[in-house]
């Protein structure tokens, strides 16, 4: 028995050693003291960096702090962009990444991803100028060379107008949170976004209207993501969301930020 500890202590020494065995991310966390968390900050409502308080608002933000006071540490904010969020998750510059993430296969392929949040309530729409309104009913009125459409790069918005509106003007724009306000002020006729995006810019902008949030493109849920490897911390992580499912306050997040109960409902 003796031996069989000894080659058993003697081995755990060279895996360490080696660098194959580590800390999975709890530990880590617990040690720093702190949660390293990526996000782009750019999607109202769901994690946006309000350049006047210089704090993140929204459900994902709302989402960040339930974690990070579940395990008793703060938050540290690392910004990522929608082109980079993929490598810099794969390259460990962060622990877990939220900001309307949507879940879907390309990803899970790589990466790691909670279990979903926001069901229903997912899906690509249009926001454009509300004189605008009327002249787009369907997809087919949207994809037409005299209409410019205004995306963000490297996500979701991007991939969906690149395969779907093949005929129109595509006008890439760096700051997604901008893009509603070049719309207003006519510099593009349409954006591509979610509806709970569309819905709160035509609250905030009285110029803009969205009106086929009613009838979305596609439907998805978002998640939460982190680098593969590690179940531990992606059963931790969903653990906490099924927690606020079951005591309903993940449902007061989305009617307060998403207006879950209206938007639901039709």
């Amino acid at each position: 028995m003796k031996i069989v500890n000894g080659i058993f202590f003697a081995l755990m020494i060279l895996l360490v050693l080696s660098g194959r065995l580590e800390a999975g991310h709890l530990e880590d966390i617990a040690a720093r003291g702190t949660i390293r968390i990526g996000t782009t900050g750019d999607y109202i409502p769901m994690s946006y960096l309000n350049p006047a308080t210089g704090q993140y608002e929204g459900i994902d933000a709302e989402l960040s702090k339930i974690i990070a006071e579940s395990l008793g540490v703060t938050i540290e904010y690392v910004p990522t962009t929608w082109p980079t969020l993929a490598a810099d998750c794969l390259a460990g510059m962060f622990d877990i990444a939220l900001c309307v993430i949507s879940r879907n296969f390309a990803r899970a392929k790589t990466m790691a991803m909670s279990d979903a949040y926001g069901e229903v309530l997912f899906g690509k729409t249009i926001l454009c100028r509300k004189s605008d309104a009327k002249k787009f009913k369907t997809l087919a009125d949207l994809n037409r060379p005299n209409v410019r459409v205004m995306i963000n790069p490297g996500g979701t918005n991007e991939k969906f107008a690149r395969a779907n509106l093949t005929n129109v003007t595509l006008i890439v724009h760096e700051d997604n949170a901008d893009i509603p306000i070049q719309i207003a002020e006519g510099k593009a006729d349409i954006m591509i976004t979610e509806t709970v995006e569309a819905v709160s810019w035509v609250k905030r902008e009285p110029r803009l209207a969205a009106p086929l949030v009613d009838k979305p493109f596609s439907r998805h849920s978002c998640g939460i993501l982190m680098q593969k490897g590690d179940q531990e911390f992606l059963n931790y992580i969903n653990f906490v969301l099924a927690e606020l499912r079951m005591d309903g306050r993940l449902e007061q997040l989305e009617t307060t930020y998403l207006g879950r109960r209206t938007h639901a409902a039709k």
